[in-house]
């Protein structure tokens, strides 16, 4: 498509924004006592944005203009941060992780797949160059250490040589008898042009020449008919755009490197010029206004004013446009305040504890005031980001800007601003200075330097007396991050991610589920809920700073399931969607590398400072359950694994909203752990169940295909996704890889595939049972989330059978 319908796009999707924007402004800053609406208007907004972070994360990867990209960048951050905060906002309220959409989906007239969270591409392509240099590093140090298993070099079979030995004989024949009649031609060419050289006339000579440059000039006089036509019907540019079209059509490869790079050094040159142009009016002007402010307050209060400290706002508080009694008064005023604040804070800390301390009371008010949406940290970003696009880019002409070029003006008004700022440091220094020589030579003070030591030893002494955490401490401050990434790497603590995306996590939604909302059984997310929720609180927040620090934080994540569910893979899934680095701290992993407890310290302590360091990066922990195991520890691995998942609690404490690392369990019997500590250490659990009917159809459909393999009608994949009831996916990859050898994959053409085949190879692997799987939904229903729903389950059936009970009597 070309960059018109991307601005288009990006127009209509501002246009939806602001018209949710206000929706929520009337809506959700509204109380609410009927839940049931709550859910609705939910789950409303939350597929609206939903289709608007598709828009704006197409247009933003597909734009050239670097302006309009930067200008879409925090509002498509603003929606994502947006949606995880509905989110939580559902989850809340339902008290689950899965909620039933199919009903807002119809009212909307929307397909399923409008649910589906795009990943944005910026995610890796801002940082292609610096990924693909730390894999490059990685590969070296695992390769030289011995960890990286190289591709085995396949010997070369009999037929194969032989058949290699008789392609270049061909060839070589080939080639001789080429230049055995080249040798011919040329020389039968030789004697004819003797010929024509003794029997040829002057006369002959001028016609042939005349008759080749006729020929010549009326071919060009038709190939310019014919482009002017073509130009005049429409279907090719003039030559003046030709070049502004071969741009575009190639644009999407190279993302107009060079045009960034062109556009960086114009951002340099245009700083110069406004400070040789106006720099010196700049600095004139604010010292105008500094010396006048002086004289001013002077006259006023016959003294002149101290200067500001930088914590007040230094000059900016002068230069704001306020009087100088004003700038007096607040400057006072201030003082006043912070002594005020400092008596005030233990009363007012008093009531509010003595406040928490009547939670019936407050229970009641709420329920009178009903549901009310929380404070967002985004509202105000996409709010910002409306305006600018109405002032800026709503009533620009798109179609003209061929070429995609940078807007000078906007450059120059963030330049501008820049300049000041530089300008205002020096000038600062400069007044400050004056106002000095002012007060001794005419009010005859002296004004000496503040005595900022003292104050500095004692918020030294203060800082001391603060017991910094273990994890928190530098244990390795003489090393480079460097030798920590090699040393992680060299010891197998730091691996090589596989290339695996979340769309590869084959699956389809279920459509009878929606018949088990009226039944009271907690939902289990389908394959699309799993890639959803991967999605939401792991792919998202890691791939975007600004989301990850003013979203919901989730510092870790849980994936239960029986084994073959995919747990694994969308562990890497995460890694390959946002270029995280993937540390691998399992038990068996771990087990015999730095021992004890300071061992384990230190390895906890290389891993979070290489993480944030070099973030987005995923600390992955599989079989975390025996971490927390019930049973005592029989060896000193499971003690060193039982100390580690005592530390996990500390781990998780020292990550800051800044850092980009994220805490990924993976469980298949979570059932032997303690859940108390257990689920203290992970935020977020999500139970990942056998497969279910549509999401078996189409793994068998996708596997079979993706091997080489075809089927000649439905009936037989309907068939093997009924027979594989309680399969898993794992499962289901190795039968369709095991039957699918050479071999058969040869004898197809004339021995079409049967169900009895996959049947057959099926029947050796143990499937999920319905007793194992009651077991994993037992478990879940322990979780603080499982008995949220218990308790909300409980209240709802209590109501409903007052309300029975009153309708009998009556």
């Amino acid at each position: 498509m070309s960059q018109a319908t991307y601005c288009k796009m990006w127009a209509d999707a501002q246009k939806d924004l602001d018209i949710l924007l206000q929706k929520e402004r009337e809506e959700f800053l509204q109380p609410e006592t009927n839940l049931g609406k709550v859910s609705k208007m939910l789950a409303t907004s939350y597929i609206q944005y939903m289709e608007i972070f598709r828009s704006l994360a197409a247009a933003y990867d597909h734009l050239i203009h670097r302006q309009k990209r930067a200008a879409i960048r925090p509002v498509l951050d603003g929606v994502m941060g947006r949606i995880l905060e509905i989110k939580m906002e559902m989850v809340k309220l339902d008290n689950s992780e899965c909620q039933y959409l199919d009903d807002i989906l119809m009212e909307l007239n929307r397909p399923l797949e409008d649910i589906e969270i795009p990943i944005p591409k910026y995610f890796i392509e801002e940082n292609l160059e610096v990924l693909q240099q730390r894999e490059k590093t990685l590969d070296e140090i695992l390769l030289n250490a011995g960890l990286l298993e190289q591709k085995p070099v396949e010997a070369m079979t009999l037929p194969e040589a032989i058949k290699l030995i008789q392609v270049a004989e061909r060839a070589r024949q080939g080639r001789s008898r080429a230049r055995f009649m080249k040798k011919i031609y040329l020389e039968e060419k030789r004697t004819t042009k003797q010929e024509e050289q003794t029997g040829r006339s002057p006369d002959d000579a001028a016609t042939c020449i005349q008759k080749v440059w006729r020929g010549y000039v009326q071919r060009k006089r038709i190939e310019k008919m014919r482009e002017e036509e073509m130009i005049f019907l429409g279907i090719t540019l003039p030559p003046h755009l030709e070049a502004a079209s071969s741009f575009q059509k190639f644009a999407g490869k190279g993302k107009a490197l060079q045009g960034d790079v062109q556009e960086r050094q114009d951002e340099v040159s245009f700083k110069d010029k406004l400070r040789e142009t106006e720099g010196l009016h700049i600095k004139e002007t604010l010292q105008d206004q500094l010396s006048q402010c002086f004289t001013e307050c002077r006259h006023i209060t016959g003294r002149f004013p101290d200067y500001p400290p930088e914590k007040a706002g230094g000059s900016k508080a002068i230069f704001s446009e306020k009087t100088p009694e004003q700038v007096a008064e607040e400057l006072a005023a201030k003082q006043e305040a912070e002594k005020a604040e400092q008596k005030g804070k233990d009363e007012k800390e008093q009531k509010e504890q003595a406040k928490e301390k009547k939670p019936q009371k407050a229970g009641k008010k709420v329920e009178d005031e009903g549901w009310k949406m929380g404070p967002s940290n985004f509202l105000s970003i996409l709010e910002e980001g409306s305006s600018q696009f109405k002032v800026f880019w709503q009533n620009r002409d798109n179609e003209s800007d061929f070429l995609q070029d940078h807007d000078p003006e906007l450059i120059k008004e963030g330049k501008r601003e820049e300049v000041e700022e530089e300008i205002r440091v020096q000038v600062a220094e400069l007044m400050e200075e004056k106002l000095r020589n002012l007060k001794l030579h005419v009010d005859g003070e002296k004004v000496g330097t503040q005595k900022k030591g003292g104050k500095a030893e004692k918020a030294g002494k203060a800082s001391a007396k603060k017991k910094i955490p273990e994890m928190e401490r530098d244990l390795t401050p003489d090393r480079t991050i460097d030798s920590l990434y090699q040393e992680l790497a060299e010891g197998g603590l730091l691996i090589k991610a596989q290339a695996v995306n979340l769309s590869d996590y084959i699956g389809n939604y279920d459509c009878v589920r929606s018949s088990l909302r009226g039944t009271g059984a907690q939902p289990l997310p389908s394959a699309p809920d799993v890639r959803q929720l991967v999605a939401l609180y792991g792919i998202l927040p890691l791939g975007s700073q600004m989301v990850h620090e003013n979203a919901p934080l989730v510092k870790s994540v849980l994936l239960a399931g029986p084994a073959g569910v995919g747990k694994k893979m969308l562990v890497h899934a995460i890694c390959t969607e946002t270029g995280a680095n993937l540390f691998n701290l399992s038990p068996s992993n771990v087990a015999g590398k730095y021992p004890g407890r300071e061992g384990l310290l230190m390895m906890l302590h290389m891993v979070l400072k290489v993480g944030k360091e070099l973030q987005p990066s995923v600390v992955w922990i599989g079989d975390t359950e025996k971490m927390f195991s019930k049973a005592a520890p029989k060896g000193e691995e499971e003690a060193n694994s039982k100390r580690l998942g005592k530390m996990l609690p500390q781990f998780l404490k020292a990550l800051k909203p800044k850092d980009r690392v994220l805490l990924v369990g993976t469980t298949t019997r979570p059932f032997e752990a303690n859940i108390g500590p257990f689920c203290k250490v992970y935020q977020k659990i999500i139970l990942i169940p056998a497969p279910d009917y549509m999401s078996r159809f189409a793994l068998w459909k996708h596997f079979i295909l993706q091997n080489g393999g075809a089927f000649s009608s439905l009936e037989n994949l309907s068939c093997l996704a009924q027979v594989s009831d309680g399969f898993t996916q794992g499962q289901i990859l190795d039968v369709v890889q095991t039957v699918l050898s050479e071999l058969r994959l040869l004898q197809m053409p004339r021995k079409p595939l049967r169900t009895v085949e996959f049947a057959t190879s099926l029947a050796r692997h143990i499937p999920v049972y319905k007793e194992e799987q009651e077991t994993f939904e037992v478990w879940y229903a322990k979780t603080p989330l499982g008995r949220a729903w218990s308790t909300a389950l409980a209240e709802r059936e209590a109501e409903d059978g007052k309300v029975k009970k009153g309708k009998g009597k009556k």
